[in-house]
C-alpha cells in the first residue's frame, strides 16, 4: 500500500501544534501558567491563554522557517492583531464573564531551522 500524504493545512496544523507546545513550554520555564491552548471561538483563535501575575495573557505564536518574508513577529500584522482582539474579549466576556480583566497581548515568534524563540511582552494593545 501506498503512503498516506498529508494535506497542506494538515502539514500547517501540525506545524503550528509543535511550535505552539514549543512556546507553551517556554512561557512556563518563564513563570507564566498556561489556562488554555488554541482557544477557538467564532471571532477567531487564540493560540495560547496564560496566567503571569495579576495578568490574563493572550499570547499568538508564529513560526517562520525563512526569513526572507519577514521575521515571524513581523507577520503579527495589524489585522491578525484585530482577531485575536476580538477572540479575546468574546474570552473575557463568556468564559471569565467581565472585561474587567488585567490583561495584555503577548506574541512568541520562533524562526529558522536553529528555533530561535523571542517573547514579546505587550506586543500590541487591545483593540476591536
Amino acid at each position: 500500500m501506498g503512503e498516506i500524504l498529508l494535506s497542506g493545512n494538515e502539514n500547517r496544523r501540525q506545524t503550528g501544534a509543535r511550535y505552539e507546545k514549543l512556546a507553551a513550554e517556554y512561557l512556563e520555564k518563564q513563570g507564566l501558567f498556561i489556562l488554555e491552548r488554541n482557544y477557538r471561538c467564532r471571532q477567531g483563535e487564540i493560540d495560547l491563554i496564560a496566567r503571569d501575575g495579576e495578568f490574563l495573557v493572550f499570547v499568538e505564536v508564529k513560526y517562520r522557517q525563512g526569513i526572507e518574508k519577514g521575521t515571524s513577529l513581523e507577520a503579527i500584522n495589524r489585522r491578525k492583531q484585530k482577531r485575536i482582539c476580538r477572540a479575546a474579549g468574546y474570552y473575557l466576556v463568556c468564559e471569565v464573564g467581565s472585561m474587567d480583566v488585567s490583561c495584555r497581548f503577548d506574541a512568541v515568534g520562533i524562526d529558522g531551522k536553529e528555533e530561535k524563540i523571542s517573547w514579546i511582552k505587550n506586543a500590541f494593545d487591545f483593540c476591536l
